[in-house]
C-alpha cells in the first residue's frame, strides 16, 4: 500500500533567504492528524485555520526544509495552498472530488468530477 505521494508545487515556496523550495512529499493523514487538528488552538479561535496545521502535519518534505511548520505553510503562495489542499483532499477523500474547468478552446466553463488518488491507484 502506497502512503507516500511527491508532488510538484506550482510556484514553490520561497523562503527567507530566497530559495525556491517546490518538490515535495505528503503522506496520508491519519485520524489523529485530523483529531489533533481540529483541537489546535488557532484552529479553535479560527476554523480557516484547519488546512494550514494539516498540511503541516502530513507533508514530509519540501525542498531542502528541515521542518514543515505552520509558519512555512502560511508562506505559500495561495495558488500552492489551493494545489496542496486539492491533494490533500484527493488522497484522503473516498468520493470522487468536483472541480471547476474551462474548455481552452471556446472558454466554457463546466464541472469535472475526478476520482481520489487512492482509486486511481488501486485499479
Amino acid at each position: 500500500m502506497q502512503t507516500l505521494f511527491e508532488f510538484s508545487l506550482p510556484r514553490g515556496y520561497l523562503d527567507p533567504t530566497g530559495q525556491v523550495h517546490r518538490q515535495g512529499s505528503m503522506r496520508l493523514a491519519t485520524a489523529g492528524d485530523e483529531i489533533h487538528s481540529l483541537h489546535h488552538p488557532q484552529v479553535q479561535s479560527n476554523e480557516a485555520y484547519l488546512p494550514v496545521i494539516l498540511l503541516s502535519r502530513v507533508i514530509t518534505q519540501l525542498g531542502e526544509l528541515r521542518s514543515i511548520t505552520p509558519q512555512v505553510i502560511e508562506g505559500l503562495f495561495a495558488g500552492d495552498l489551493a494545489y496542496l489542499e486539492d491533494l490533500y483532499m484527493r488522497l484522503n477523500g473516498y468520493a470522487s472530488v468536483t472541480l471547476g474547468a474551462t474548455c481552452p478552446h471556446c472558454q466554457r466553463q463546466f464541472q469535472l468530477q475526478v476520482a481520489p488518488i487512492n482509486s486511481v491507484l488501486e485499479a
